[in-house]
């Protein structure tokens, strides 16, 4: 199974209906973003690749297609893969522009602000059944997932970097956010803060680490 197939069927949640992905939106087009687009691109799926500018946009895609020559040199793709996965990546000029993915990776600067600032215009303009994500290795999913209309569909998916050649991806759970009709947390909240991680052995080493934080 694909890469990216693996990890987007991995990152949809338990109590959730399951959804069919067939259109991934990627916020960011820089290494961890384009490398997030790359391996989407490449398994199949449609992308929509937002970036302030076109021109990072476009330099972004150069990138892209230098990483795919390289694989093509080494085997692991042929030129006619290149060209369909190169098709299947779009420019998403605006927010707006998401409005089909059935999932958006944020894959933004590191900086928690900028990310609440980026979820808070991005939901109105997503479709009811979208999942949310987030490629940050530092900043609390729990806390992100709560500036969002959808915290139950919100997950950490951290790739490693260089994304196409590492087969490698922490998926976060945030902590279920409390309500009157909640019951107690089962652990203590130092316990809870403790990660607990599952690894499944693929073709070439451990390609998935589930998390929880």
């Amino acid at each position: 199974m694909p890469q990216a197939q693996k990890i987007l069927d991995k990152s949809k949640v338990v109590s959730s209906p399951a959804r069919t992905i067939t259109k991934v939106g990627v916020i960011g087009a820089g290494q961890m973003g384009g490398g997030i687009a790359h391996v989407c691109a490449t398994s199949g799926y449609s992308v929509a690749l937002h970036d302030l500018k076109k021109e990072l946009f476009e330099k972004g895609l150069e990138t892209i297609a230098g990483n795919m020559d390289r694989q093509i040199a080494k085997e692991l793709l042929t030129e006619a893969d290149k060209t369909k996965a190169l098709k299947r990546i779009t420019f998403a000029e605006k927010l707006e522009d998401f409005g089909d993915c059935d999932i958006v990776i944020e894959a933004a600067t590191e900086d928690e602000d900028l990310k609440h600032k980026i979820f808070a215009a991005l939901c109105p303009h997503l479709k009811p059944t979208a999942l949310l994500a987030s490629n940050t290795s530092s900043i609390s999913i729990t806390r992100l997932a709560a500036t969002t209309d959808r915290p139950e569909d919100f997950i950490g998916m951290h790739f490693m970097n260089p994304v196409p050649r590492m087969e490698l991806v922490e998926l976060i759970r945030g902590s279920r956010p409390r309500t009157k009709h909640s019951r107690p947390p089962r652990h203590s909240s130092k316990a809870s803060a403790k990660r607990r991680r599952c690894r499944k052995t693929s073709r070439r080493s451990s390609s998935i680490a589930c998390c929880c934080r």
